[in-house]
């Protein structure tokens, strides 16, 4: 690790792989949340028919994301994932997106979780970017991790005694 203690950075300053071969297996976890903020007329289309199933494709998309997030984050090591879950709240002008990942593993899936969120998201902005150009996906953050050496944390929020930072 290097002095001022990034994990994938070396003791010279290249980047690397974190080394977890001395690392128990334990379950994780991790939960991660994001909003699409986007026109009342936008979002009404998301949910007003059978036919429009944004939603259901979004959380395959947000499913085949986890399991690629090696591929597009090189230090990430692959992983085994046992589960990926992702759910949708649909407000009048917002789509809160949430991705829970788990495996039984050396590390943690915070990464994957992350992944599954954004891409979910992403996915519904580009199959609705007609109806809304201006939507935007915001407040991506992982929202809970279980599981490793740090255990158990969930967000806070931004308060003043917490920074923002996990409890």
């Amino acid at each position: 690790m290097a002095p001022n203690g990034l994990t994938h950075i070396d003791a010279q300053g290249h980047a690397r792989m974190v080394d977890v071969t001395q690392k128990a297996q334990t379950q994780r976890q991790a939960v991660a949340r994001c909003t699409i903020s986007s026109s009342r007329s936008a979002i009404a289309s998301v949910t007003a028919s059978q036919e429009n199933d944004i939603l259901a494709a979004a959380r395959v998309v947000g499913i085949q994301a986890a399991k690629q997030t090696p591929d597009l984050i090189p230090l990430c090591h692959p992983l085994l994932i046992g589960d990926v879950a992702l759910s949708f709240e649909v407000g009048a002008d917002r789509i809160e997106v949430e991705a829970r990942v788990e495996c039984f593993g050396q590390t943690g899936v915070e990464m994957e979780a992350l992944t599954a969120c954004a891409v979910a998201a992403l996915a519904i902005c580009d199959m609705c970017k007609t109806l809304d150009p201006l939507m935007a996906v915001e407040g991506l953050r992982v929202w809970e991790k279980r599981g490793g050496r740090s255990g158990t944390w969930r967000y806070a929020g931004p308060t003043p005694e917490s920074g923002g930072r996990p409890a």
